[in-house]
């Protein structure tokens, strides 16, 4: 066998043993223990601001050139805006996404 599809092997089985690894370990009528449900609950908004901080940490607002953030700046508007008006991430997500890909494409 290859080394590329013994890696993809590998990786494979480590990440299903990540996604399975909490099933077993709490399966049946164990309680969650109450700090792993806190974590369910904060994780994703923690996770989500690492992004958009991590996603425009890189934009030059006044260097020369370039499109100064603007791009990032009306994406994020329409990301808010979409999920302001249908409350769906999904359609916040790939609207934001859309928008972007078409401003650094065909606008600057």
């Amino acid at each position: 066998m290859s080394r590329p599809v013994v890696f993809i092997i590998t990786m494979s089985v480590i990440t299903a043993l990540l996604r399975f690894l909490p099933f077993i370990i709490f399966r049946g009528s164990k309680k969650t223990p109450d700090f792993i449900a806190y974590l369910g609950k904060v994780l994703p908004y923690a996770i989500m601001g690492m992004l958009v901080v991590f996603c425009l940490g890189s934009m030059d607002f006044i260097g020369k050139g370039g499109s100064h953030g603007i791009p990032e700046l009306l994406s994020i508007l329409v990301i808010v805006l979409a999920h302001w008006w249908r409350r769906s991430t999904m359609l916040s997500i790939l609207g934001g996404t859309l928008c972007y890909v078409l401003l650094v494409n065909f606008v600057f």
